[in-house]
């Protein structure tokens, strides 16, 4: 497989796994806070891929672009692993996120009686969809890290 080749699947397997995010969300699946984190290091990955194939992958530049790119996956599949971790309660996560939600001691008193425009907190600790007991946090991280080693591949091939 060459270094062309291996930018441009690193780069469109970011892209599926953020088109697969929004079709969950899109079918009602709401994302938490960490899940809006795992999105952001995809979408870089997608831009890193675009800028490697552009600016031409065999140039120092892309080798350079390359190792970006595996950056940006480990990250999101960190990421991927402490939520998780969070979800299976492991350890703790944000407590904007976990527990109890917000505390009520930072809301005012309209806040606390308004019935028509209360945010929906969408918690961190709570699986919304798991399949053969990993959540979407547990895919991310596992298919994140198989993009980490694509990138690394593009980075440490030959031309």
């Amino acid at each position: 497989m060459t270094r062309q080749f291996s930018v441009l699947i690193a780069a469109a397997g970011s892209a599926l796994l953020l088109a697969g995010a929004w079709t969950f969300q899109a079918m009602g699946y709401l994302p938490c806070a960490m899940c809006y984190w795992q999105r952001w290091p995809h979408m870089a990955a997608v831009v890193i891929g675009i800028a490697a194939l552009l600016i031409g992958v065999r140039s120092g530049a892309g080798r350079a672009l390359a190792w970006l790119g595996a950056l940006a996956a480990a990250i999101t599949s960190g990421i991927g692993m402490f939520h998780a971790g969070v979800e299976k309660k492991w350890w703790p996560g944000p407590s904007s996120c976990t527990g109890s939600g917000q505390d009520l001691g930072t809301l005012s008193g309209a806040d606390l009686l308004a019935t028509d425009s209360a945010p929906r907190l969408i918690m961190c600790d709570q699986v919304s969809w798991e399949m053969w007991g990993l959540s979407m946090a547990g895919w991310n991280a596992l298919f994140s890290l198989i993009l980490v080693g694509i990138w690394v591949y593009a980075a440490t091939r030959r031309a």
